[in-house]
């Protein structure tokens, strides 16, 4: 009776809502791919049993309580605290344009085991950048990777609306490279140079140890995030306020 009544999720925390004085609704993304909600009851308490392990981008082993409207979490065992995201401004807003992306990406009813692997290794990229480019680049690596995963993948080969081999300009609205005469008709067309369209195929077909190790300028990486920005954006359909901020920081 106990098993149908309980389950086990491990998960990563993607967002909080406060919920009354003293609860959180907690957005989960779990081991499978599938988007979870609980109620995670006097987590907002200082020093309750759950506070301190249902923050922004812990990962948990959680006991859940199957309720009528919201599960709710009975217990929770860390699994990994991203400790160290805590305290830096740049890696917590770099980890919260990831969260931003994986909780709009990510669905109750649609498991799918790659979603949380990526979320959880562009986590650890973020705690192992060495400086404000590589945030840049692991932030916008992940979005667009995970857009190209749900169907969203940039055309970078050829412009997208004629097959024009020689391609000059980029717009996420018309879903990648356009030649200078399509994007005449395409309305904020951005204009590429050839090494920014090589990072862009760089940002889809590298993992992240090797973005991590390459070697890339502050002005090439906040281009590389703003344009994943605009990508996300777009095909996803919702401000993106956490990449937002990553931006200004």
């Amino acid at each position: 009776m106990a098993g149908a009544r309980t389950y086990h999720a491990r998960a990563l925390v993607l967002d909080r809502t406060k919920l009354g004085e003293t609860d959180l609704i907690l957005t989960l993304l779990a081991q499978d791919g599938r988007q979870l909600r609980c109620v995670a009851k006097g987590a907002r308490k200082p020093g309750g049993r759950l506070a301190a392990r249902v923050e922004l981008f812990c990962e948990c082993d959680f006991l859940v309580a199957r309720g009528r409207s919201l599960d709710v979490v009975s217990e929770a065992g860390l699994v990994d605290a991203h400790a160290r995201l805590r305290g830096d401004l740049a890696r917590v807003s770099a980890a919260s344009a990831v969260c931003e992306v994986a909780r709009l990406t990510c669905y109750e009813d649609a498991p799918d085991p790659f979603l949380h692997a990526i979320c959880a290794r562009a986590l650890r990229a973020c705690e192992e950048a060495a400086d404000q480019a590589h945030l840049d680049l692991a932030a916008a690596a992940y979005g667009l990777k995970v857009c190209a995963h749900a169907g969203w993948r940039p055309v970078l080969d050829a412009c997208c609306a004629c097959g024009d081999p020689a391609p000059s300009r980029l717009s996420a609205l018309a879903g990648g490279l356009l030649c200078e005469s399509c994007a005449r008709d395409v309305a904020g067309a951005e204009e590429v140079s050839p090494s920014q369209v090589a990072w862009l195929r760089a940002l889809l077909g590298s993992t992240f140890d090797e973005l991590l190790s390459a070697p890339v300028d502050d002005s090439c990486a906040a281009w590389l995030l703003g344009c994943a920005h605009v990508w996300c954006a777009t095909h996803l359909e919702a401000r993106l306020r956490a990449m937002e901020f990553a931006l200004s920081v």
